[in-house]
């Protein structure tokens, strides 16, 4: 039975790893948010439901992947995390976004309301007479 080496003892140097634990952990978070972002894209442009679900379920797995490495890495001292932003300022961006959310809607309304009207009037009590020669 043939014994499978790390690559490290056929080359003569001792085991170790190839990147600091420090920058394997940011490497591994790098990764988790990348495939975090293409989870959501595809998530969003899933067109069957159950595919939608399923990357939804990764996504929810690699957001809860991606935090455990960030808490692990904060508090080891090996992440730093952004200054403090001003209560202020986060509210101030929701409020901006809320108002966003808003006039999304009521465009999207607007427009759906108005082409439903227009395929109503177009296929309503005006009965066409087949042209006949």
């Amino acid at each position: 039975m043939q014994q499978t080496l790390p690559y490290s003892q056929y080359s003569g140097q001792s085991h170790q790893a190839a990147l600091p634990e420090k920058d394997m952990l940011f490497t591994i978070l790098c990764d988790l948010k990348r495939t975090c972002r293409e989870y959501t894209t595809a998530a969003t442009e899933a067109n069957c439901m159950e595919v939608r679900q399923l990357f939804t379920s990764l996504l929810h797995s690699s957001l809860q992947m991606q935090a455990n490495v960030y808490q692990l890495m904060s508090q080891q001292y090996m992440y730093n995390t952004s200054s403090a932003a001003l209560r202020q300022d986060i509210e101030r961006q929701i409020r901006k976004h809320q108002q966003e959310e808003q006039q999304t809607n009521h465009f999207l309304n607007s427009t759906l309301n108005s082409s439903s009207s227009y395929f109503n009037y177009s296929s309503g009590s005006q009965q066409h007479q087949p042209y006949m020669m």
